[in-house]
């Protein structure tokens, strides 16, 4: 038995649950330790690193999925191990302010736990999402839980925004609470039932197989193996202004906490409309090629990193926000395009490998998510101690990342065969 859509619509409440604690912990948080707190930009670049590299652990919860029937328990398990993770830094910036090793000590601790927790539950609803659904819905199912992923970031980020002014620390770990223990209890209320009502217990191997005897055969297929690459070169350029953009619109425009924090509701609000113009497009209205989708973010990408830098150098304040909503806009393309093409090709190859798979990718989106964020905080205090003016240099380095995106949208047309996504992308709105 398939998912029916209200079941993937509920399956998407626990990725807006896992997107509204994120974003609490790369842009709020983040904003806070280097404009409030004045510390260097590559230390939230370090932590937020860090959560990115525990979910190196994502093969291995996608193995799990594929050889066992318990992703429920692995979904919940790993939101609140996430809830908890998250609160955790928020109580780490608080204490940052008296005691900075304490401080430091205990963040590094909550960012280790919202990297096993993202990589448990994400992992393992991606697992459950892709062997349940029907491969004629593969494509759509996920674009329907991404963009609610992409909603949670942004109604989060915006109302978080609005009610963290004026700032302080209660009002920061009360707000945070409440955040993280709603997204626990939604999680358990959405997925509950749902993998024994479609019986998607992996089917029992003919004999155990060692999780490295697992990823060795999905990594010797060609297509797992280059769509890999791609997905690192190209995340990479898509995280590096993560956690730059804040403090960028703090030092050079004088945001408030507030003000930062709404303006990345607003990037990721254009995020949505772009993966729902994808979406609409694409699979309704059957225009272009999931390649041709990638390839347009990429470019369009680019182009509004390049206007973000120009404002900055003319303090031209009132147009960043639009600025950066295109940024999202585009982004949303590439990124809902990209996850069409693997939703496809998780169910190609080896059979019972959808898991293994989508770890792979996963994991493969968290080094580059977490190498992105740390290039471009390191490239940013590099930069701010040899220029003249922090518009130069946050520039410079938007400059850099606008060139990844083009060098990723030429890695695209190689990487993405033209064909076999339009059939996706058409079948998914059979």
């Amino acid at each position: 038995m398939n998912l029916n859509w209200m079941q993937i619509v509920r399956m998407g409440l626990v990725q807006m649950c896992l997107g509204a604690i994120v974003v609490l912990t790369t842009s709020t948080l983040n904003r806070l330790m280097v404009v409030e707190l004045a510390l260097p930009a590559v230390l939230p670049g370090l932590l937020v690193a860090l959560h990115y590299g525990v979910q190196l652990t994502r093969p291995n919860w996608g193995f799990l999925s594929d050889t066992s029937g318990h992703r429920t328990r692995w979904i919940i398990g790993g939101m609140a191990v996430l809830a908890a993770g998250g609160y955790l830094a928020a109580l780490g910036v608080v204490v940052m302010e008296d005691r900075l090793a304490a401080g430091l000590a205990l963040s590094i601790a909550a960012y280790a736990l919202i990297g096993l927790g993202v990589g448990a539950s994400g992992t393992s609803l991606l697992a459950l999402l892709a062997t349940a659904t029907a491969p004629r819905h593969r494509a759509a199912a996920a674009t329907i839980t991404w963009l609610m992923m992409i909603a949670g970031i942004a109604v989060t980020a915006t109302t978080v925004g609005a009610f963290l002014d004026p700032y302080t620390p209660a009002l920061l770990l009360r707000i945070v609470g409440i955040v993280t223990f709603g997204a626990v209890v939604l999680t358990t209320l959405a997925i509950w039932g749902i993998e024994c009502q479609v019986g998607a217990q992996p089917a029992t191997a003919d004999r155990p197989m060692r999780f490295r005897e697992g990823l060795a055969e999905i990594w010797a297929e060609p297509e797992a193996r280059n769509f890999t690459i791609f997905v690192f070169l190209s995340m990479t350029a898509y995280f590096m202004q993560e956690l730059i953009l804040e403090p960028y619109a703090g030092l050079v425009f004088g945001f408030t906490p507030g003000q930062s924090t709404q303006l990345s509701g607003a990037q990721n609000g254009g995020v949505f409309l772009g993966m729902l113009t994808v979406g609409i497009a694409a699979t309704g209205l059957r225009i272009g090629s999931l390649r041709h989708w990638v390839v347009t973010g990429c470019l369009g990408s680019a182009l509004s990193l390049a206007a973000i830098t120009l404002l900055g150098a003319s303090g031209a304040a009132a147009a960043l926000v639009p600025a950066v909503v295109a940024l999202g806009v585009f982004n949303g393309m590439f990124a809902v395009a990209a996850i069409g093409a693997m939703m496809a090709l998780a169910g190609q190859g080896r059979d019972s490998r959808e898991g293994t798979r989508m770890g792979l990718w996963g994991a493969a989106q968290a080094i580059a998510a977490g190498f992105g964020g740390l290039l471009g905080a390191a490239s940013v205090d590099a930069m701010r101690a040899a220029l003249s003016s922090d518009a130069q240099a946050f520039g410079a380095v938007f400059a850099f990342e606008a060139a990844l995106f083009v060098l990723a949208a030429l890695l695209a047309l190689r990487v993405i065969d033209h064909g076999r996504d339009r059939g996706a992308a058409l079948v998914a709105g059979e």
